[in-house]
């Protein structure tokens, strides 16, 4: 169970935030939630802006957030686009900033999908969902952490539990 409360202070950016809008849900009118998906943004509930953007282009100025998160969303990218949006979300970043990960190891994805269940507890609603994708390129905490630390972000936490991992970067 992955279990969030409201400790971000401050403009977020949320990178694949349709869906179940997690970080939406959680932060309302100071998250902006860009998707590649009309359809996940569609999906996602009411309470904070929602932009079909790619996340590989970011349309802000540099400094633009105070933190931007990746809640279960760098396992939609293949690696190449992996590295580039964070690369943009380290751009957009304030100074000091934080860049917040929550995602999975994946060995493998193809022939057959990954998929993996994720609970989440906010703190007025319960979510349960699976996400679930058929990719050939493989991740791990490991791989992410290194592009986060060649696009000029440091490891504040590091943290893996049995389904997923949880980064906290900042911009240095």
């Amino acid at each position: 169970m992955i279990r969030l409360n409201r400790d971000l202070e401050g403009k977020i950016l949320d990178i694949g935030g349709g869906g179940e809008g997690v970080i939406g849900r959680l932060y309302q009118e100071r998250v902006v939630a860009v998707d590649c998906c009309q359809k996940e943004l569609d999906d996602a509930p009411d309470g904070f802006e929602k932009v079909l953007m790619d996340a590989t282009n970011l349309q802000y100025a540099d400094g633009a957030f105070d933190h931007v998160t990746f809640f279960f969303s760098l396992m939609f990218m293949g690696e190449k686009e992996q590295r580039k949006a964070v690369r943009e979300a380290a751009r957009v970043l304030k100074e000091g900033g934080g860049v917040h990960i929550w995602d999975c190891d994946i060995a493998s994805a193809y022939p057959e999908p990954f998929c993996v269940d994720v609970a989440v507890q906010l703190p007025d609603v319960s979510i349960s969902t699976t996400y679930g994708v058929g990719k050939r390129d493989a991740q791990d905490i490991s791989s992410i952490t290194k592009m986060c630390e060649d696009a000029g972000l440091a490891v504040v936490t590091r943290s893996e539990e049995k389904n997923y991992f949880h980064l906290v970067m900042r911009r240095i």
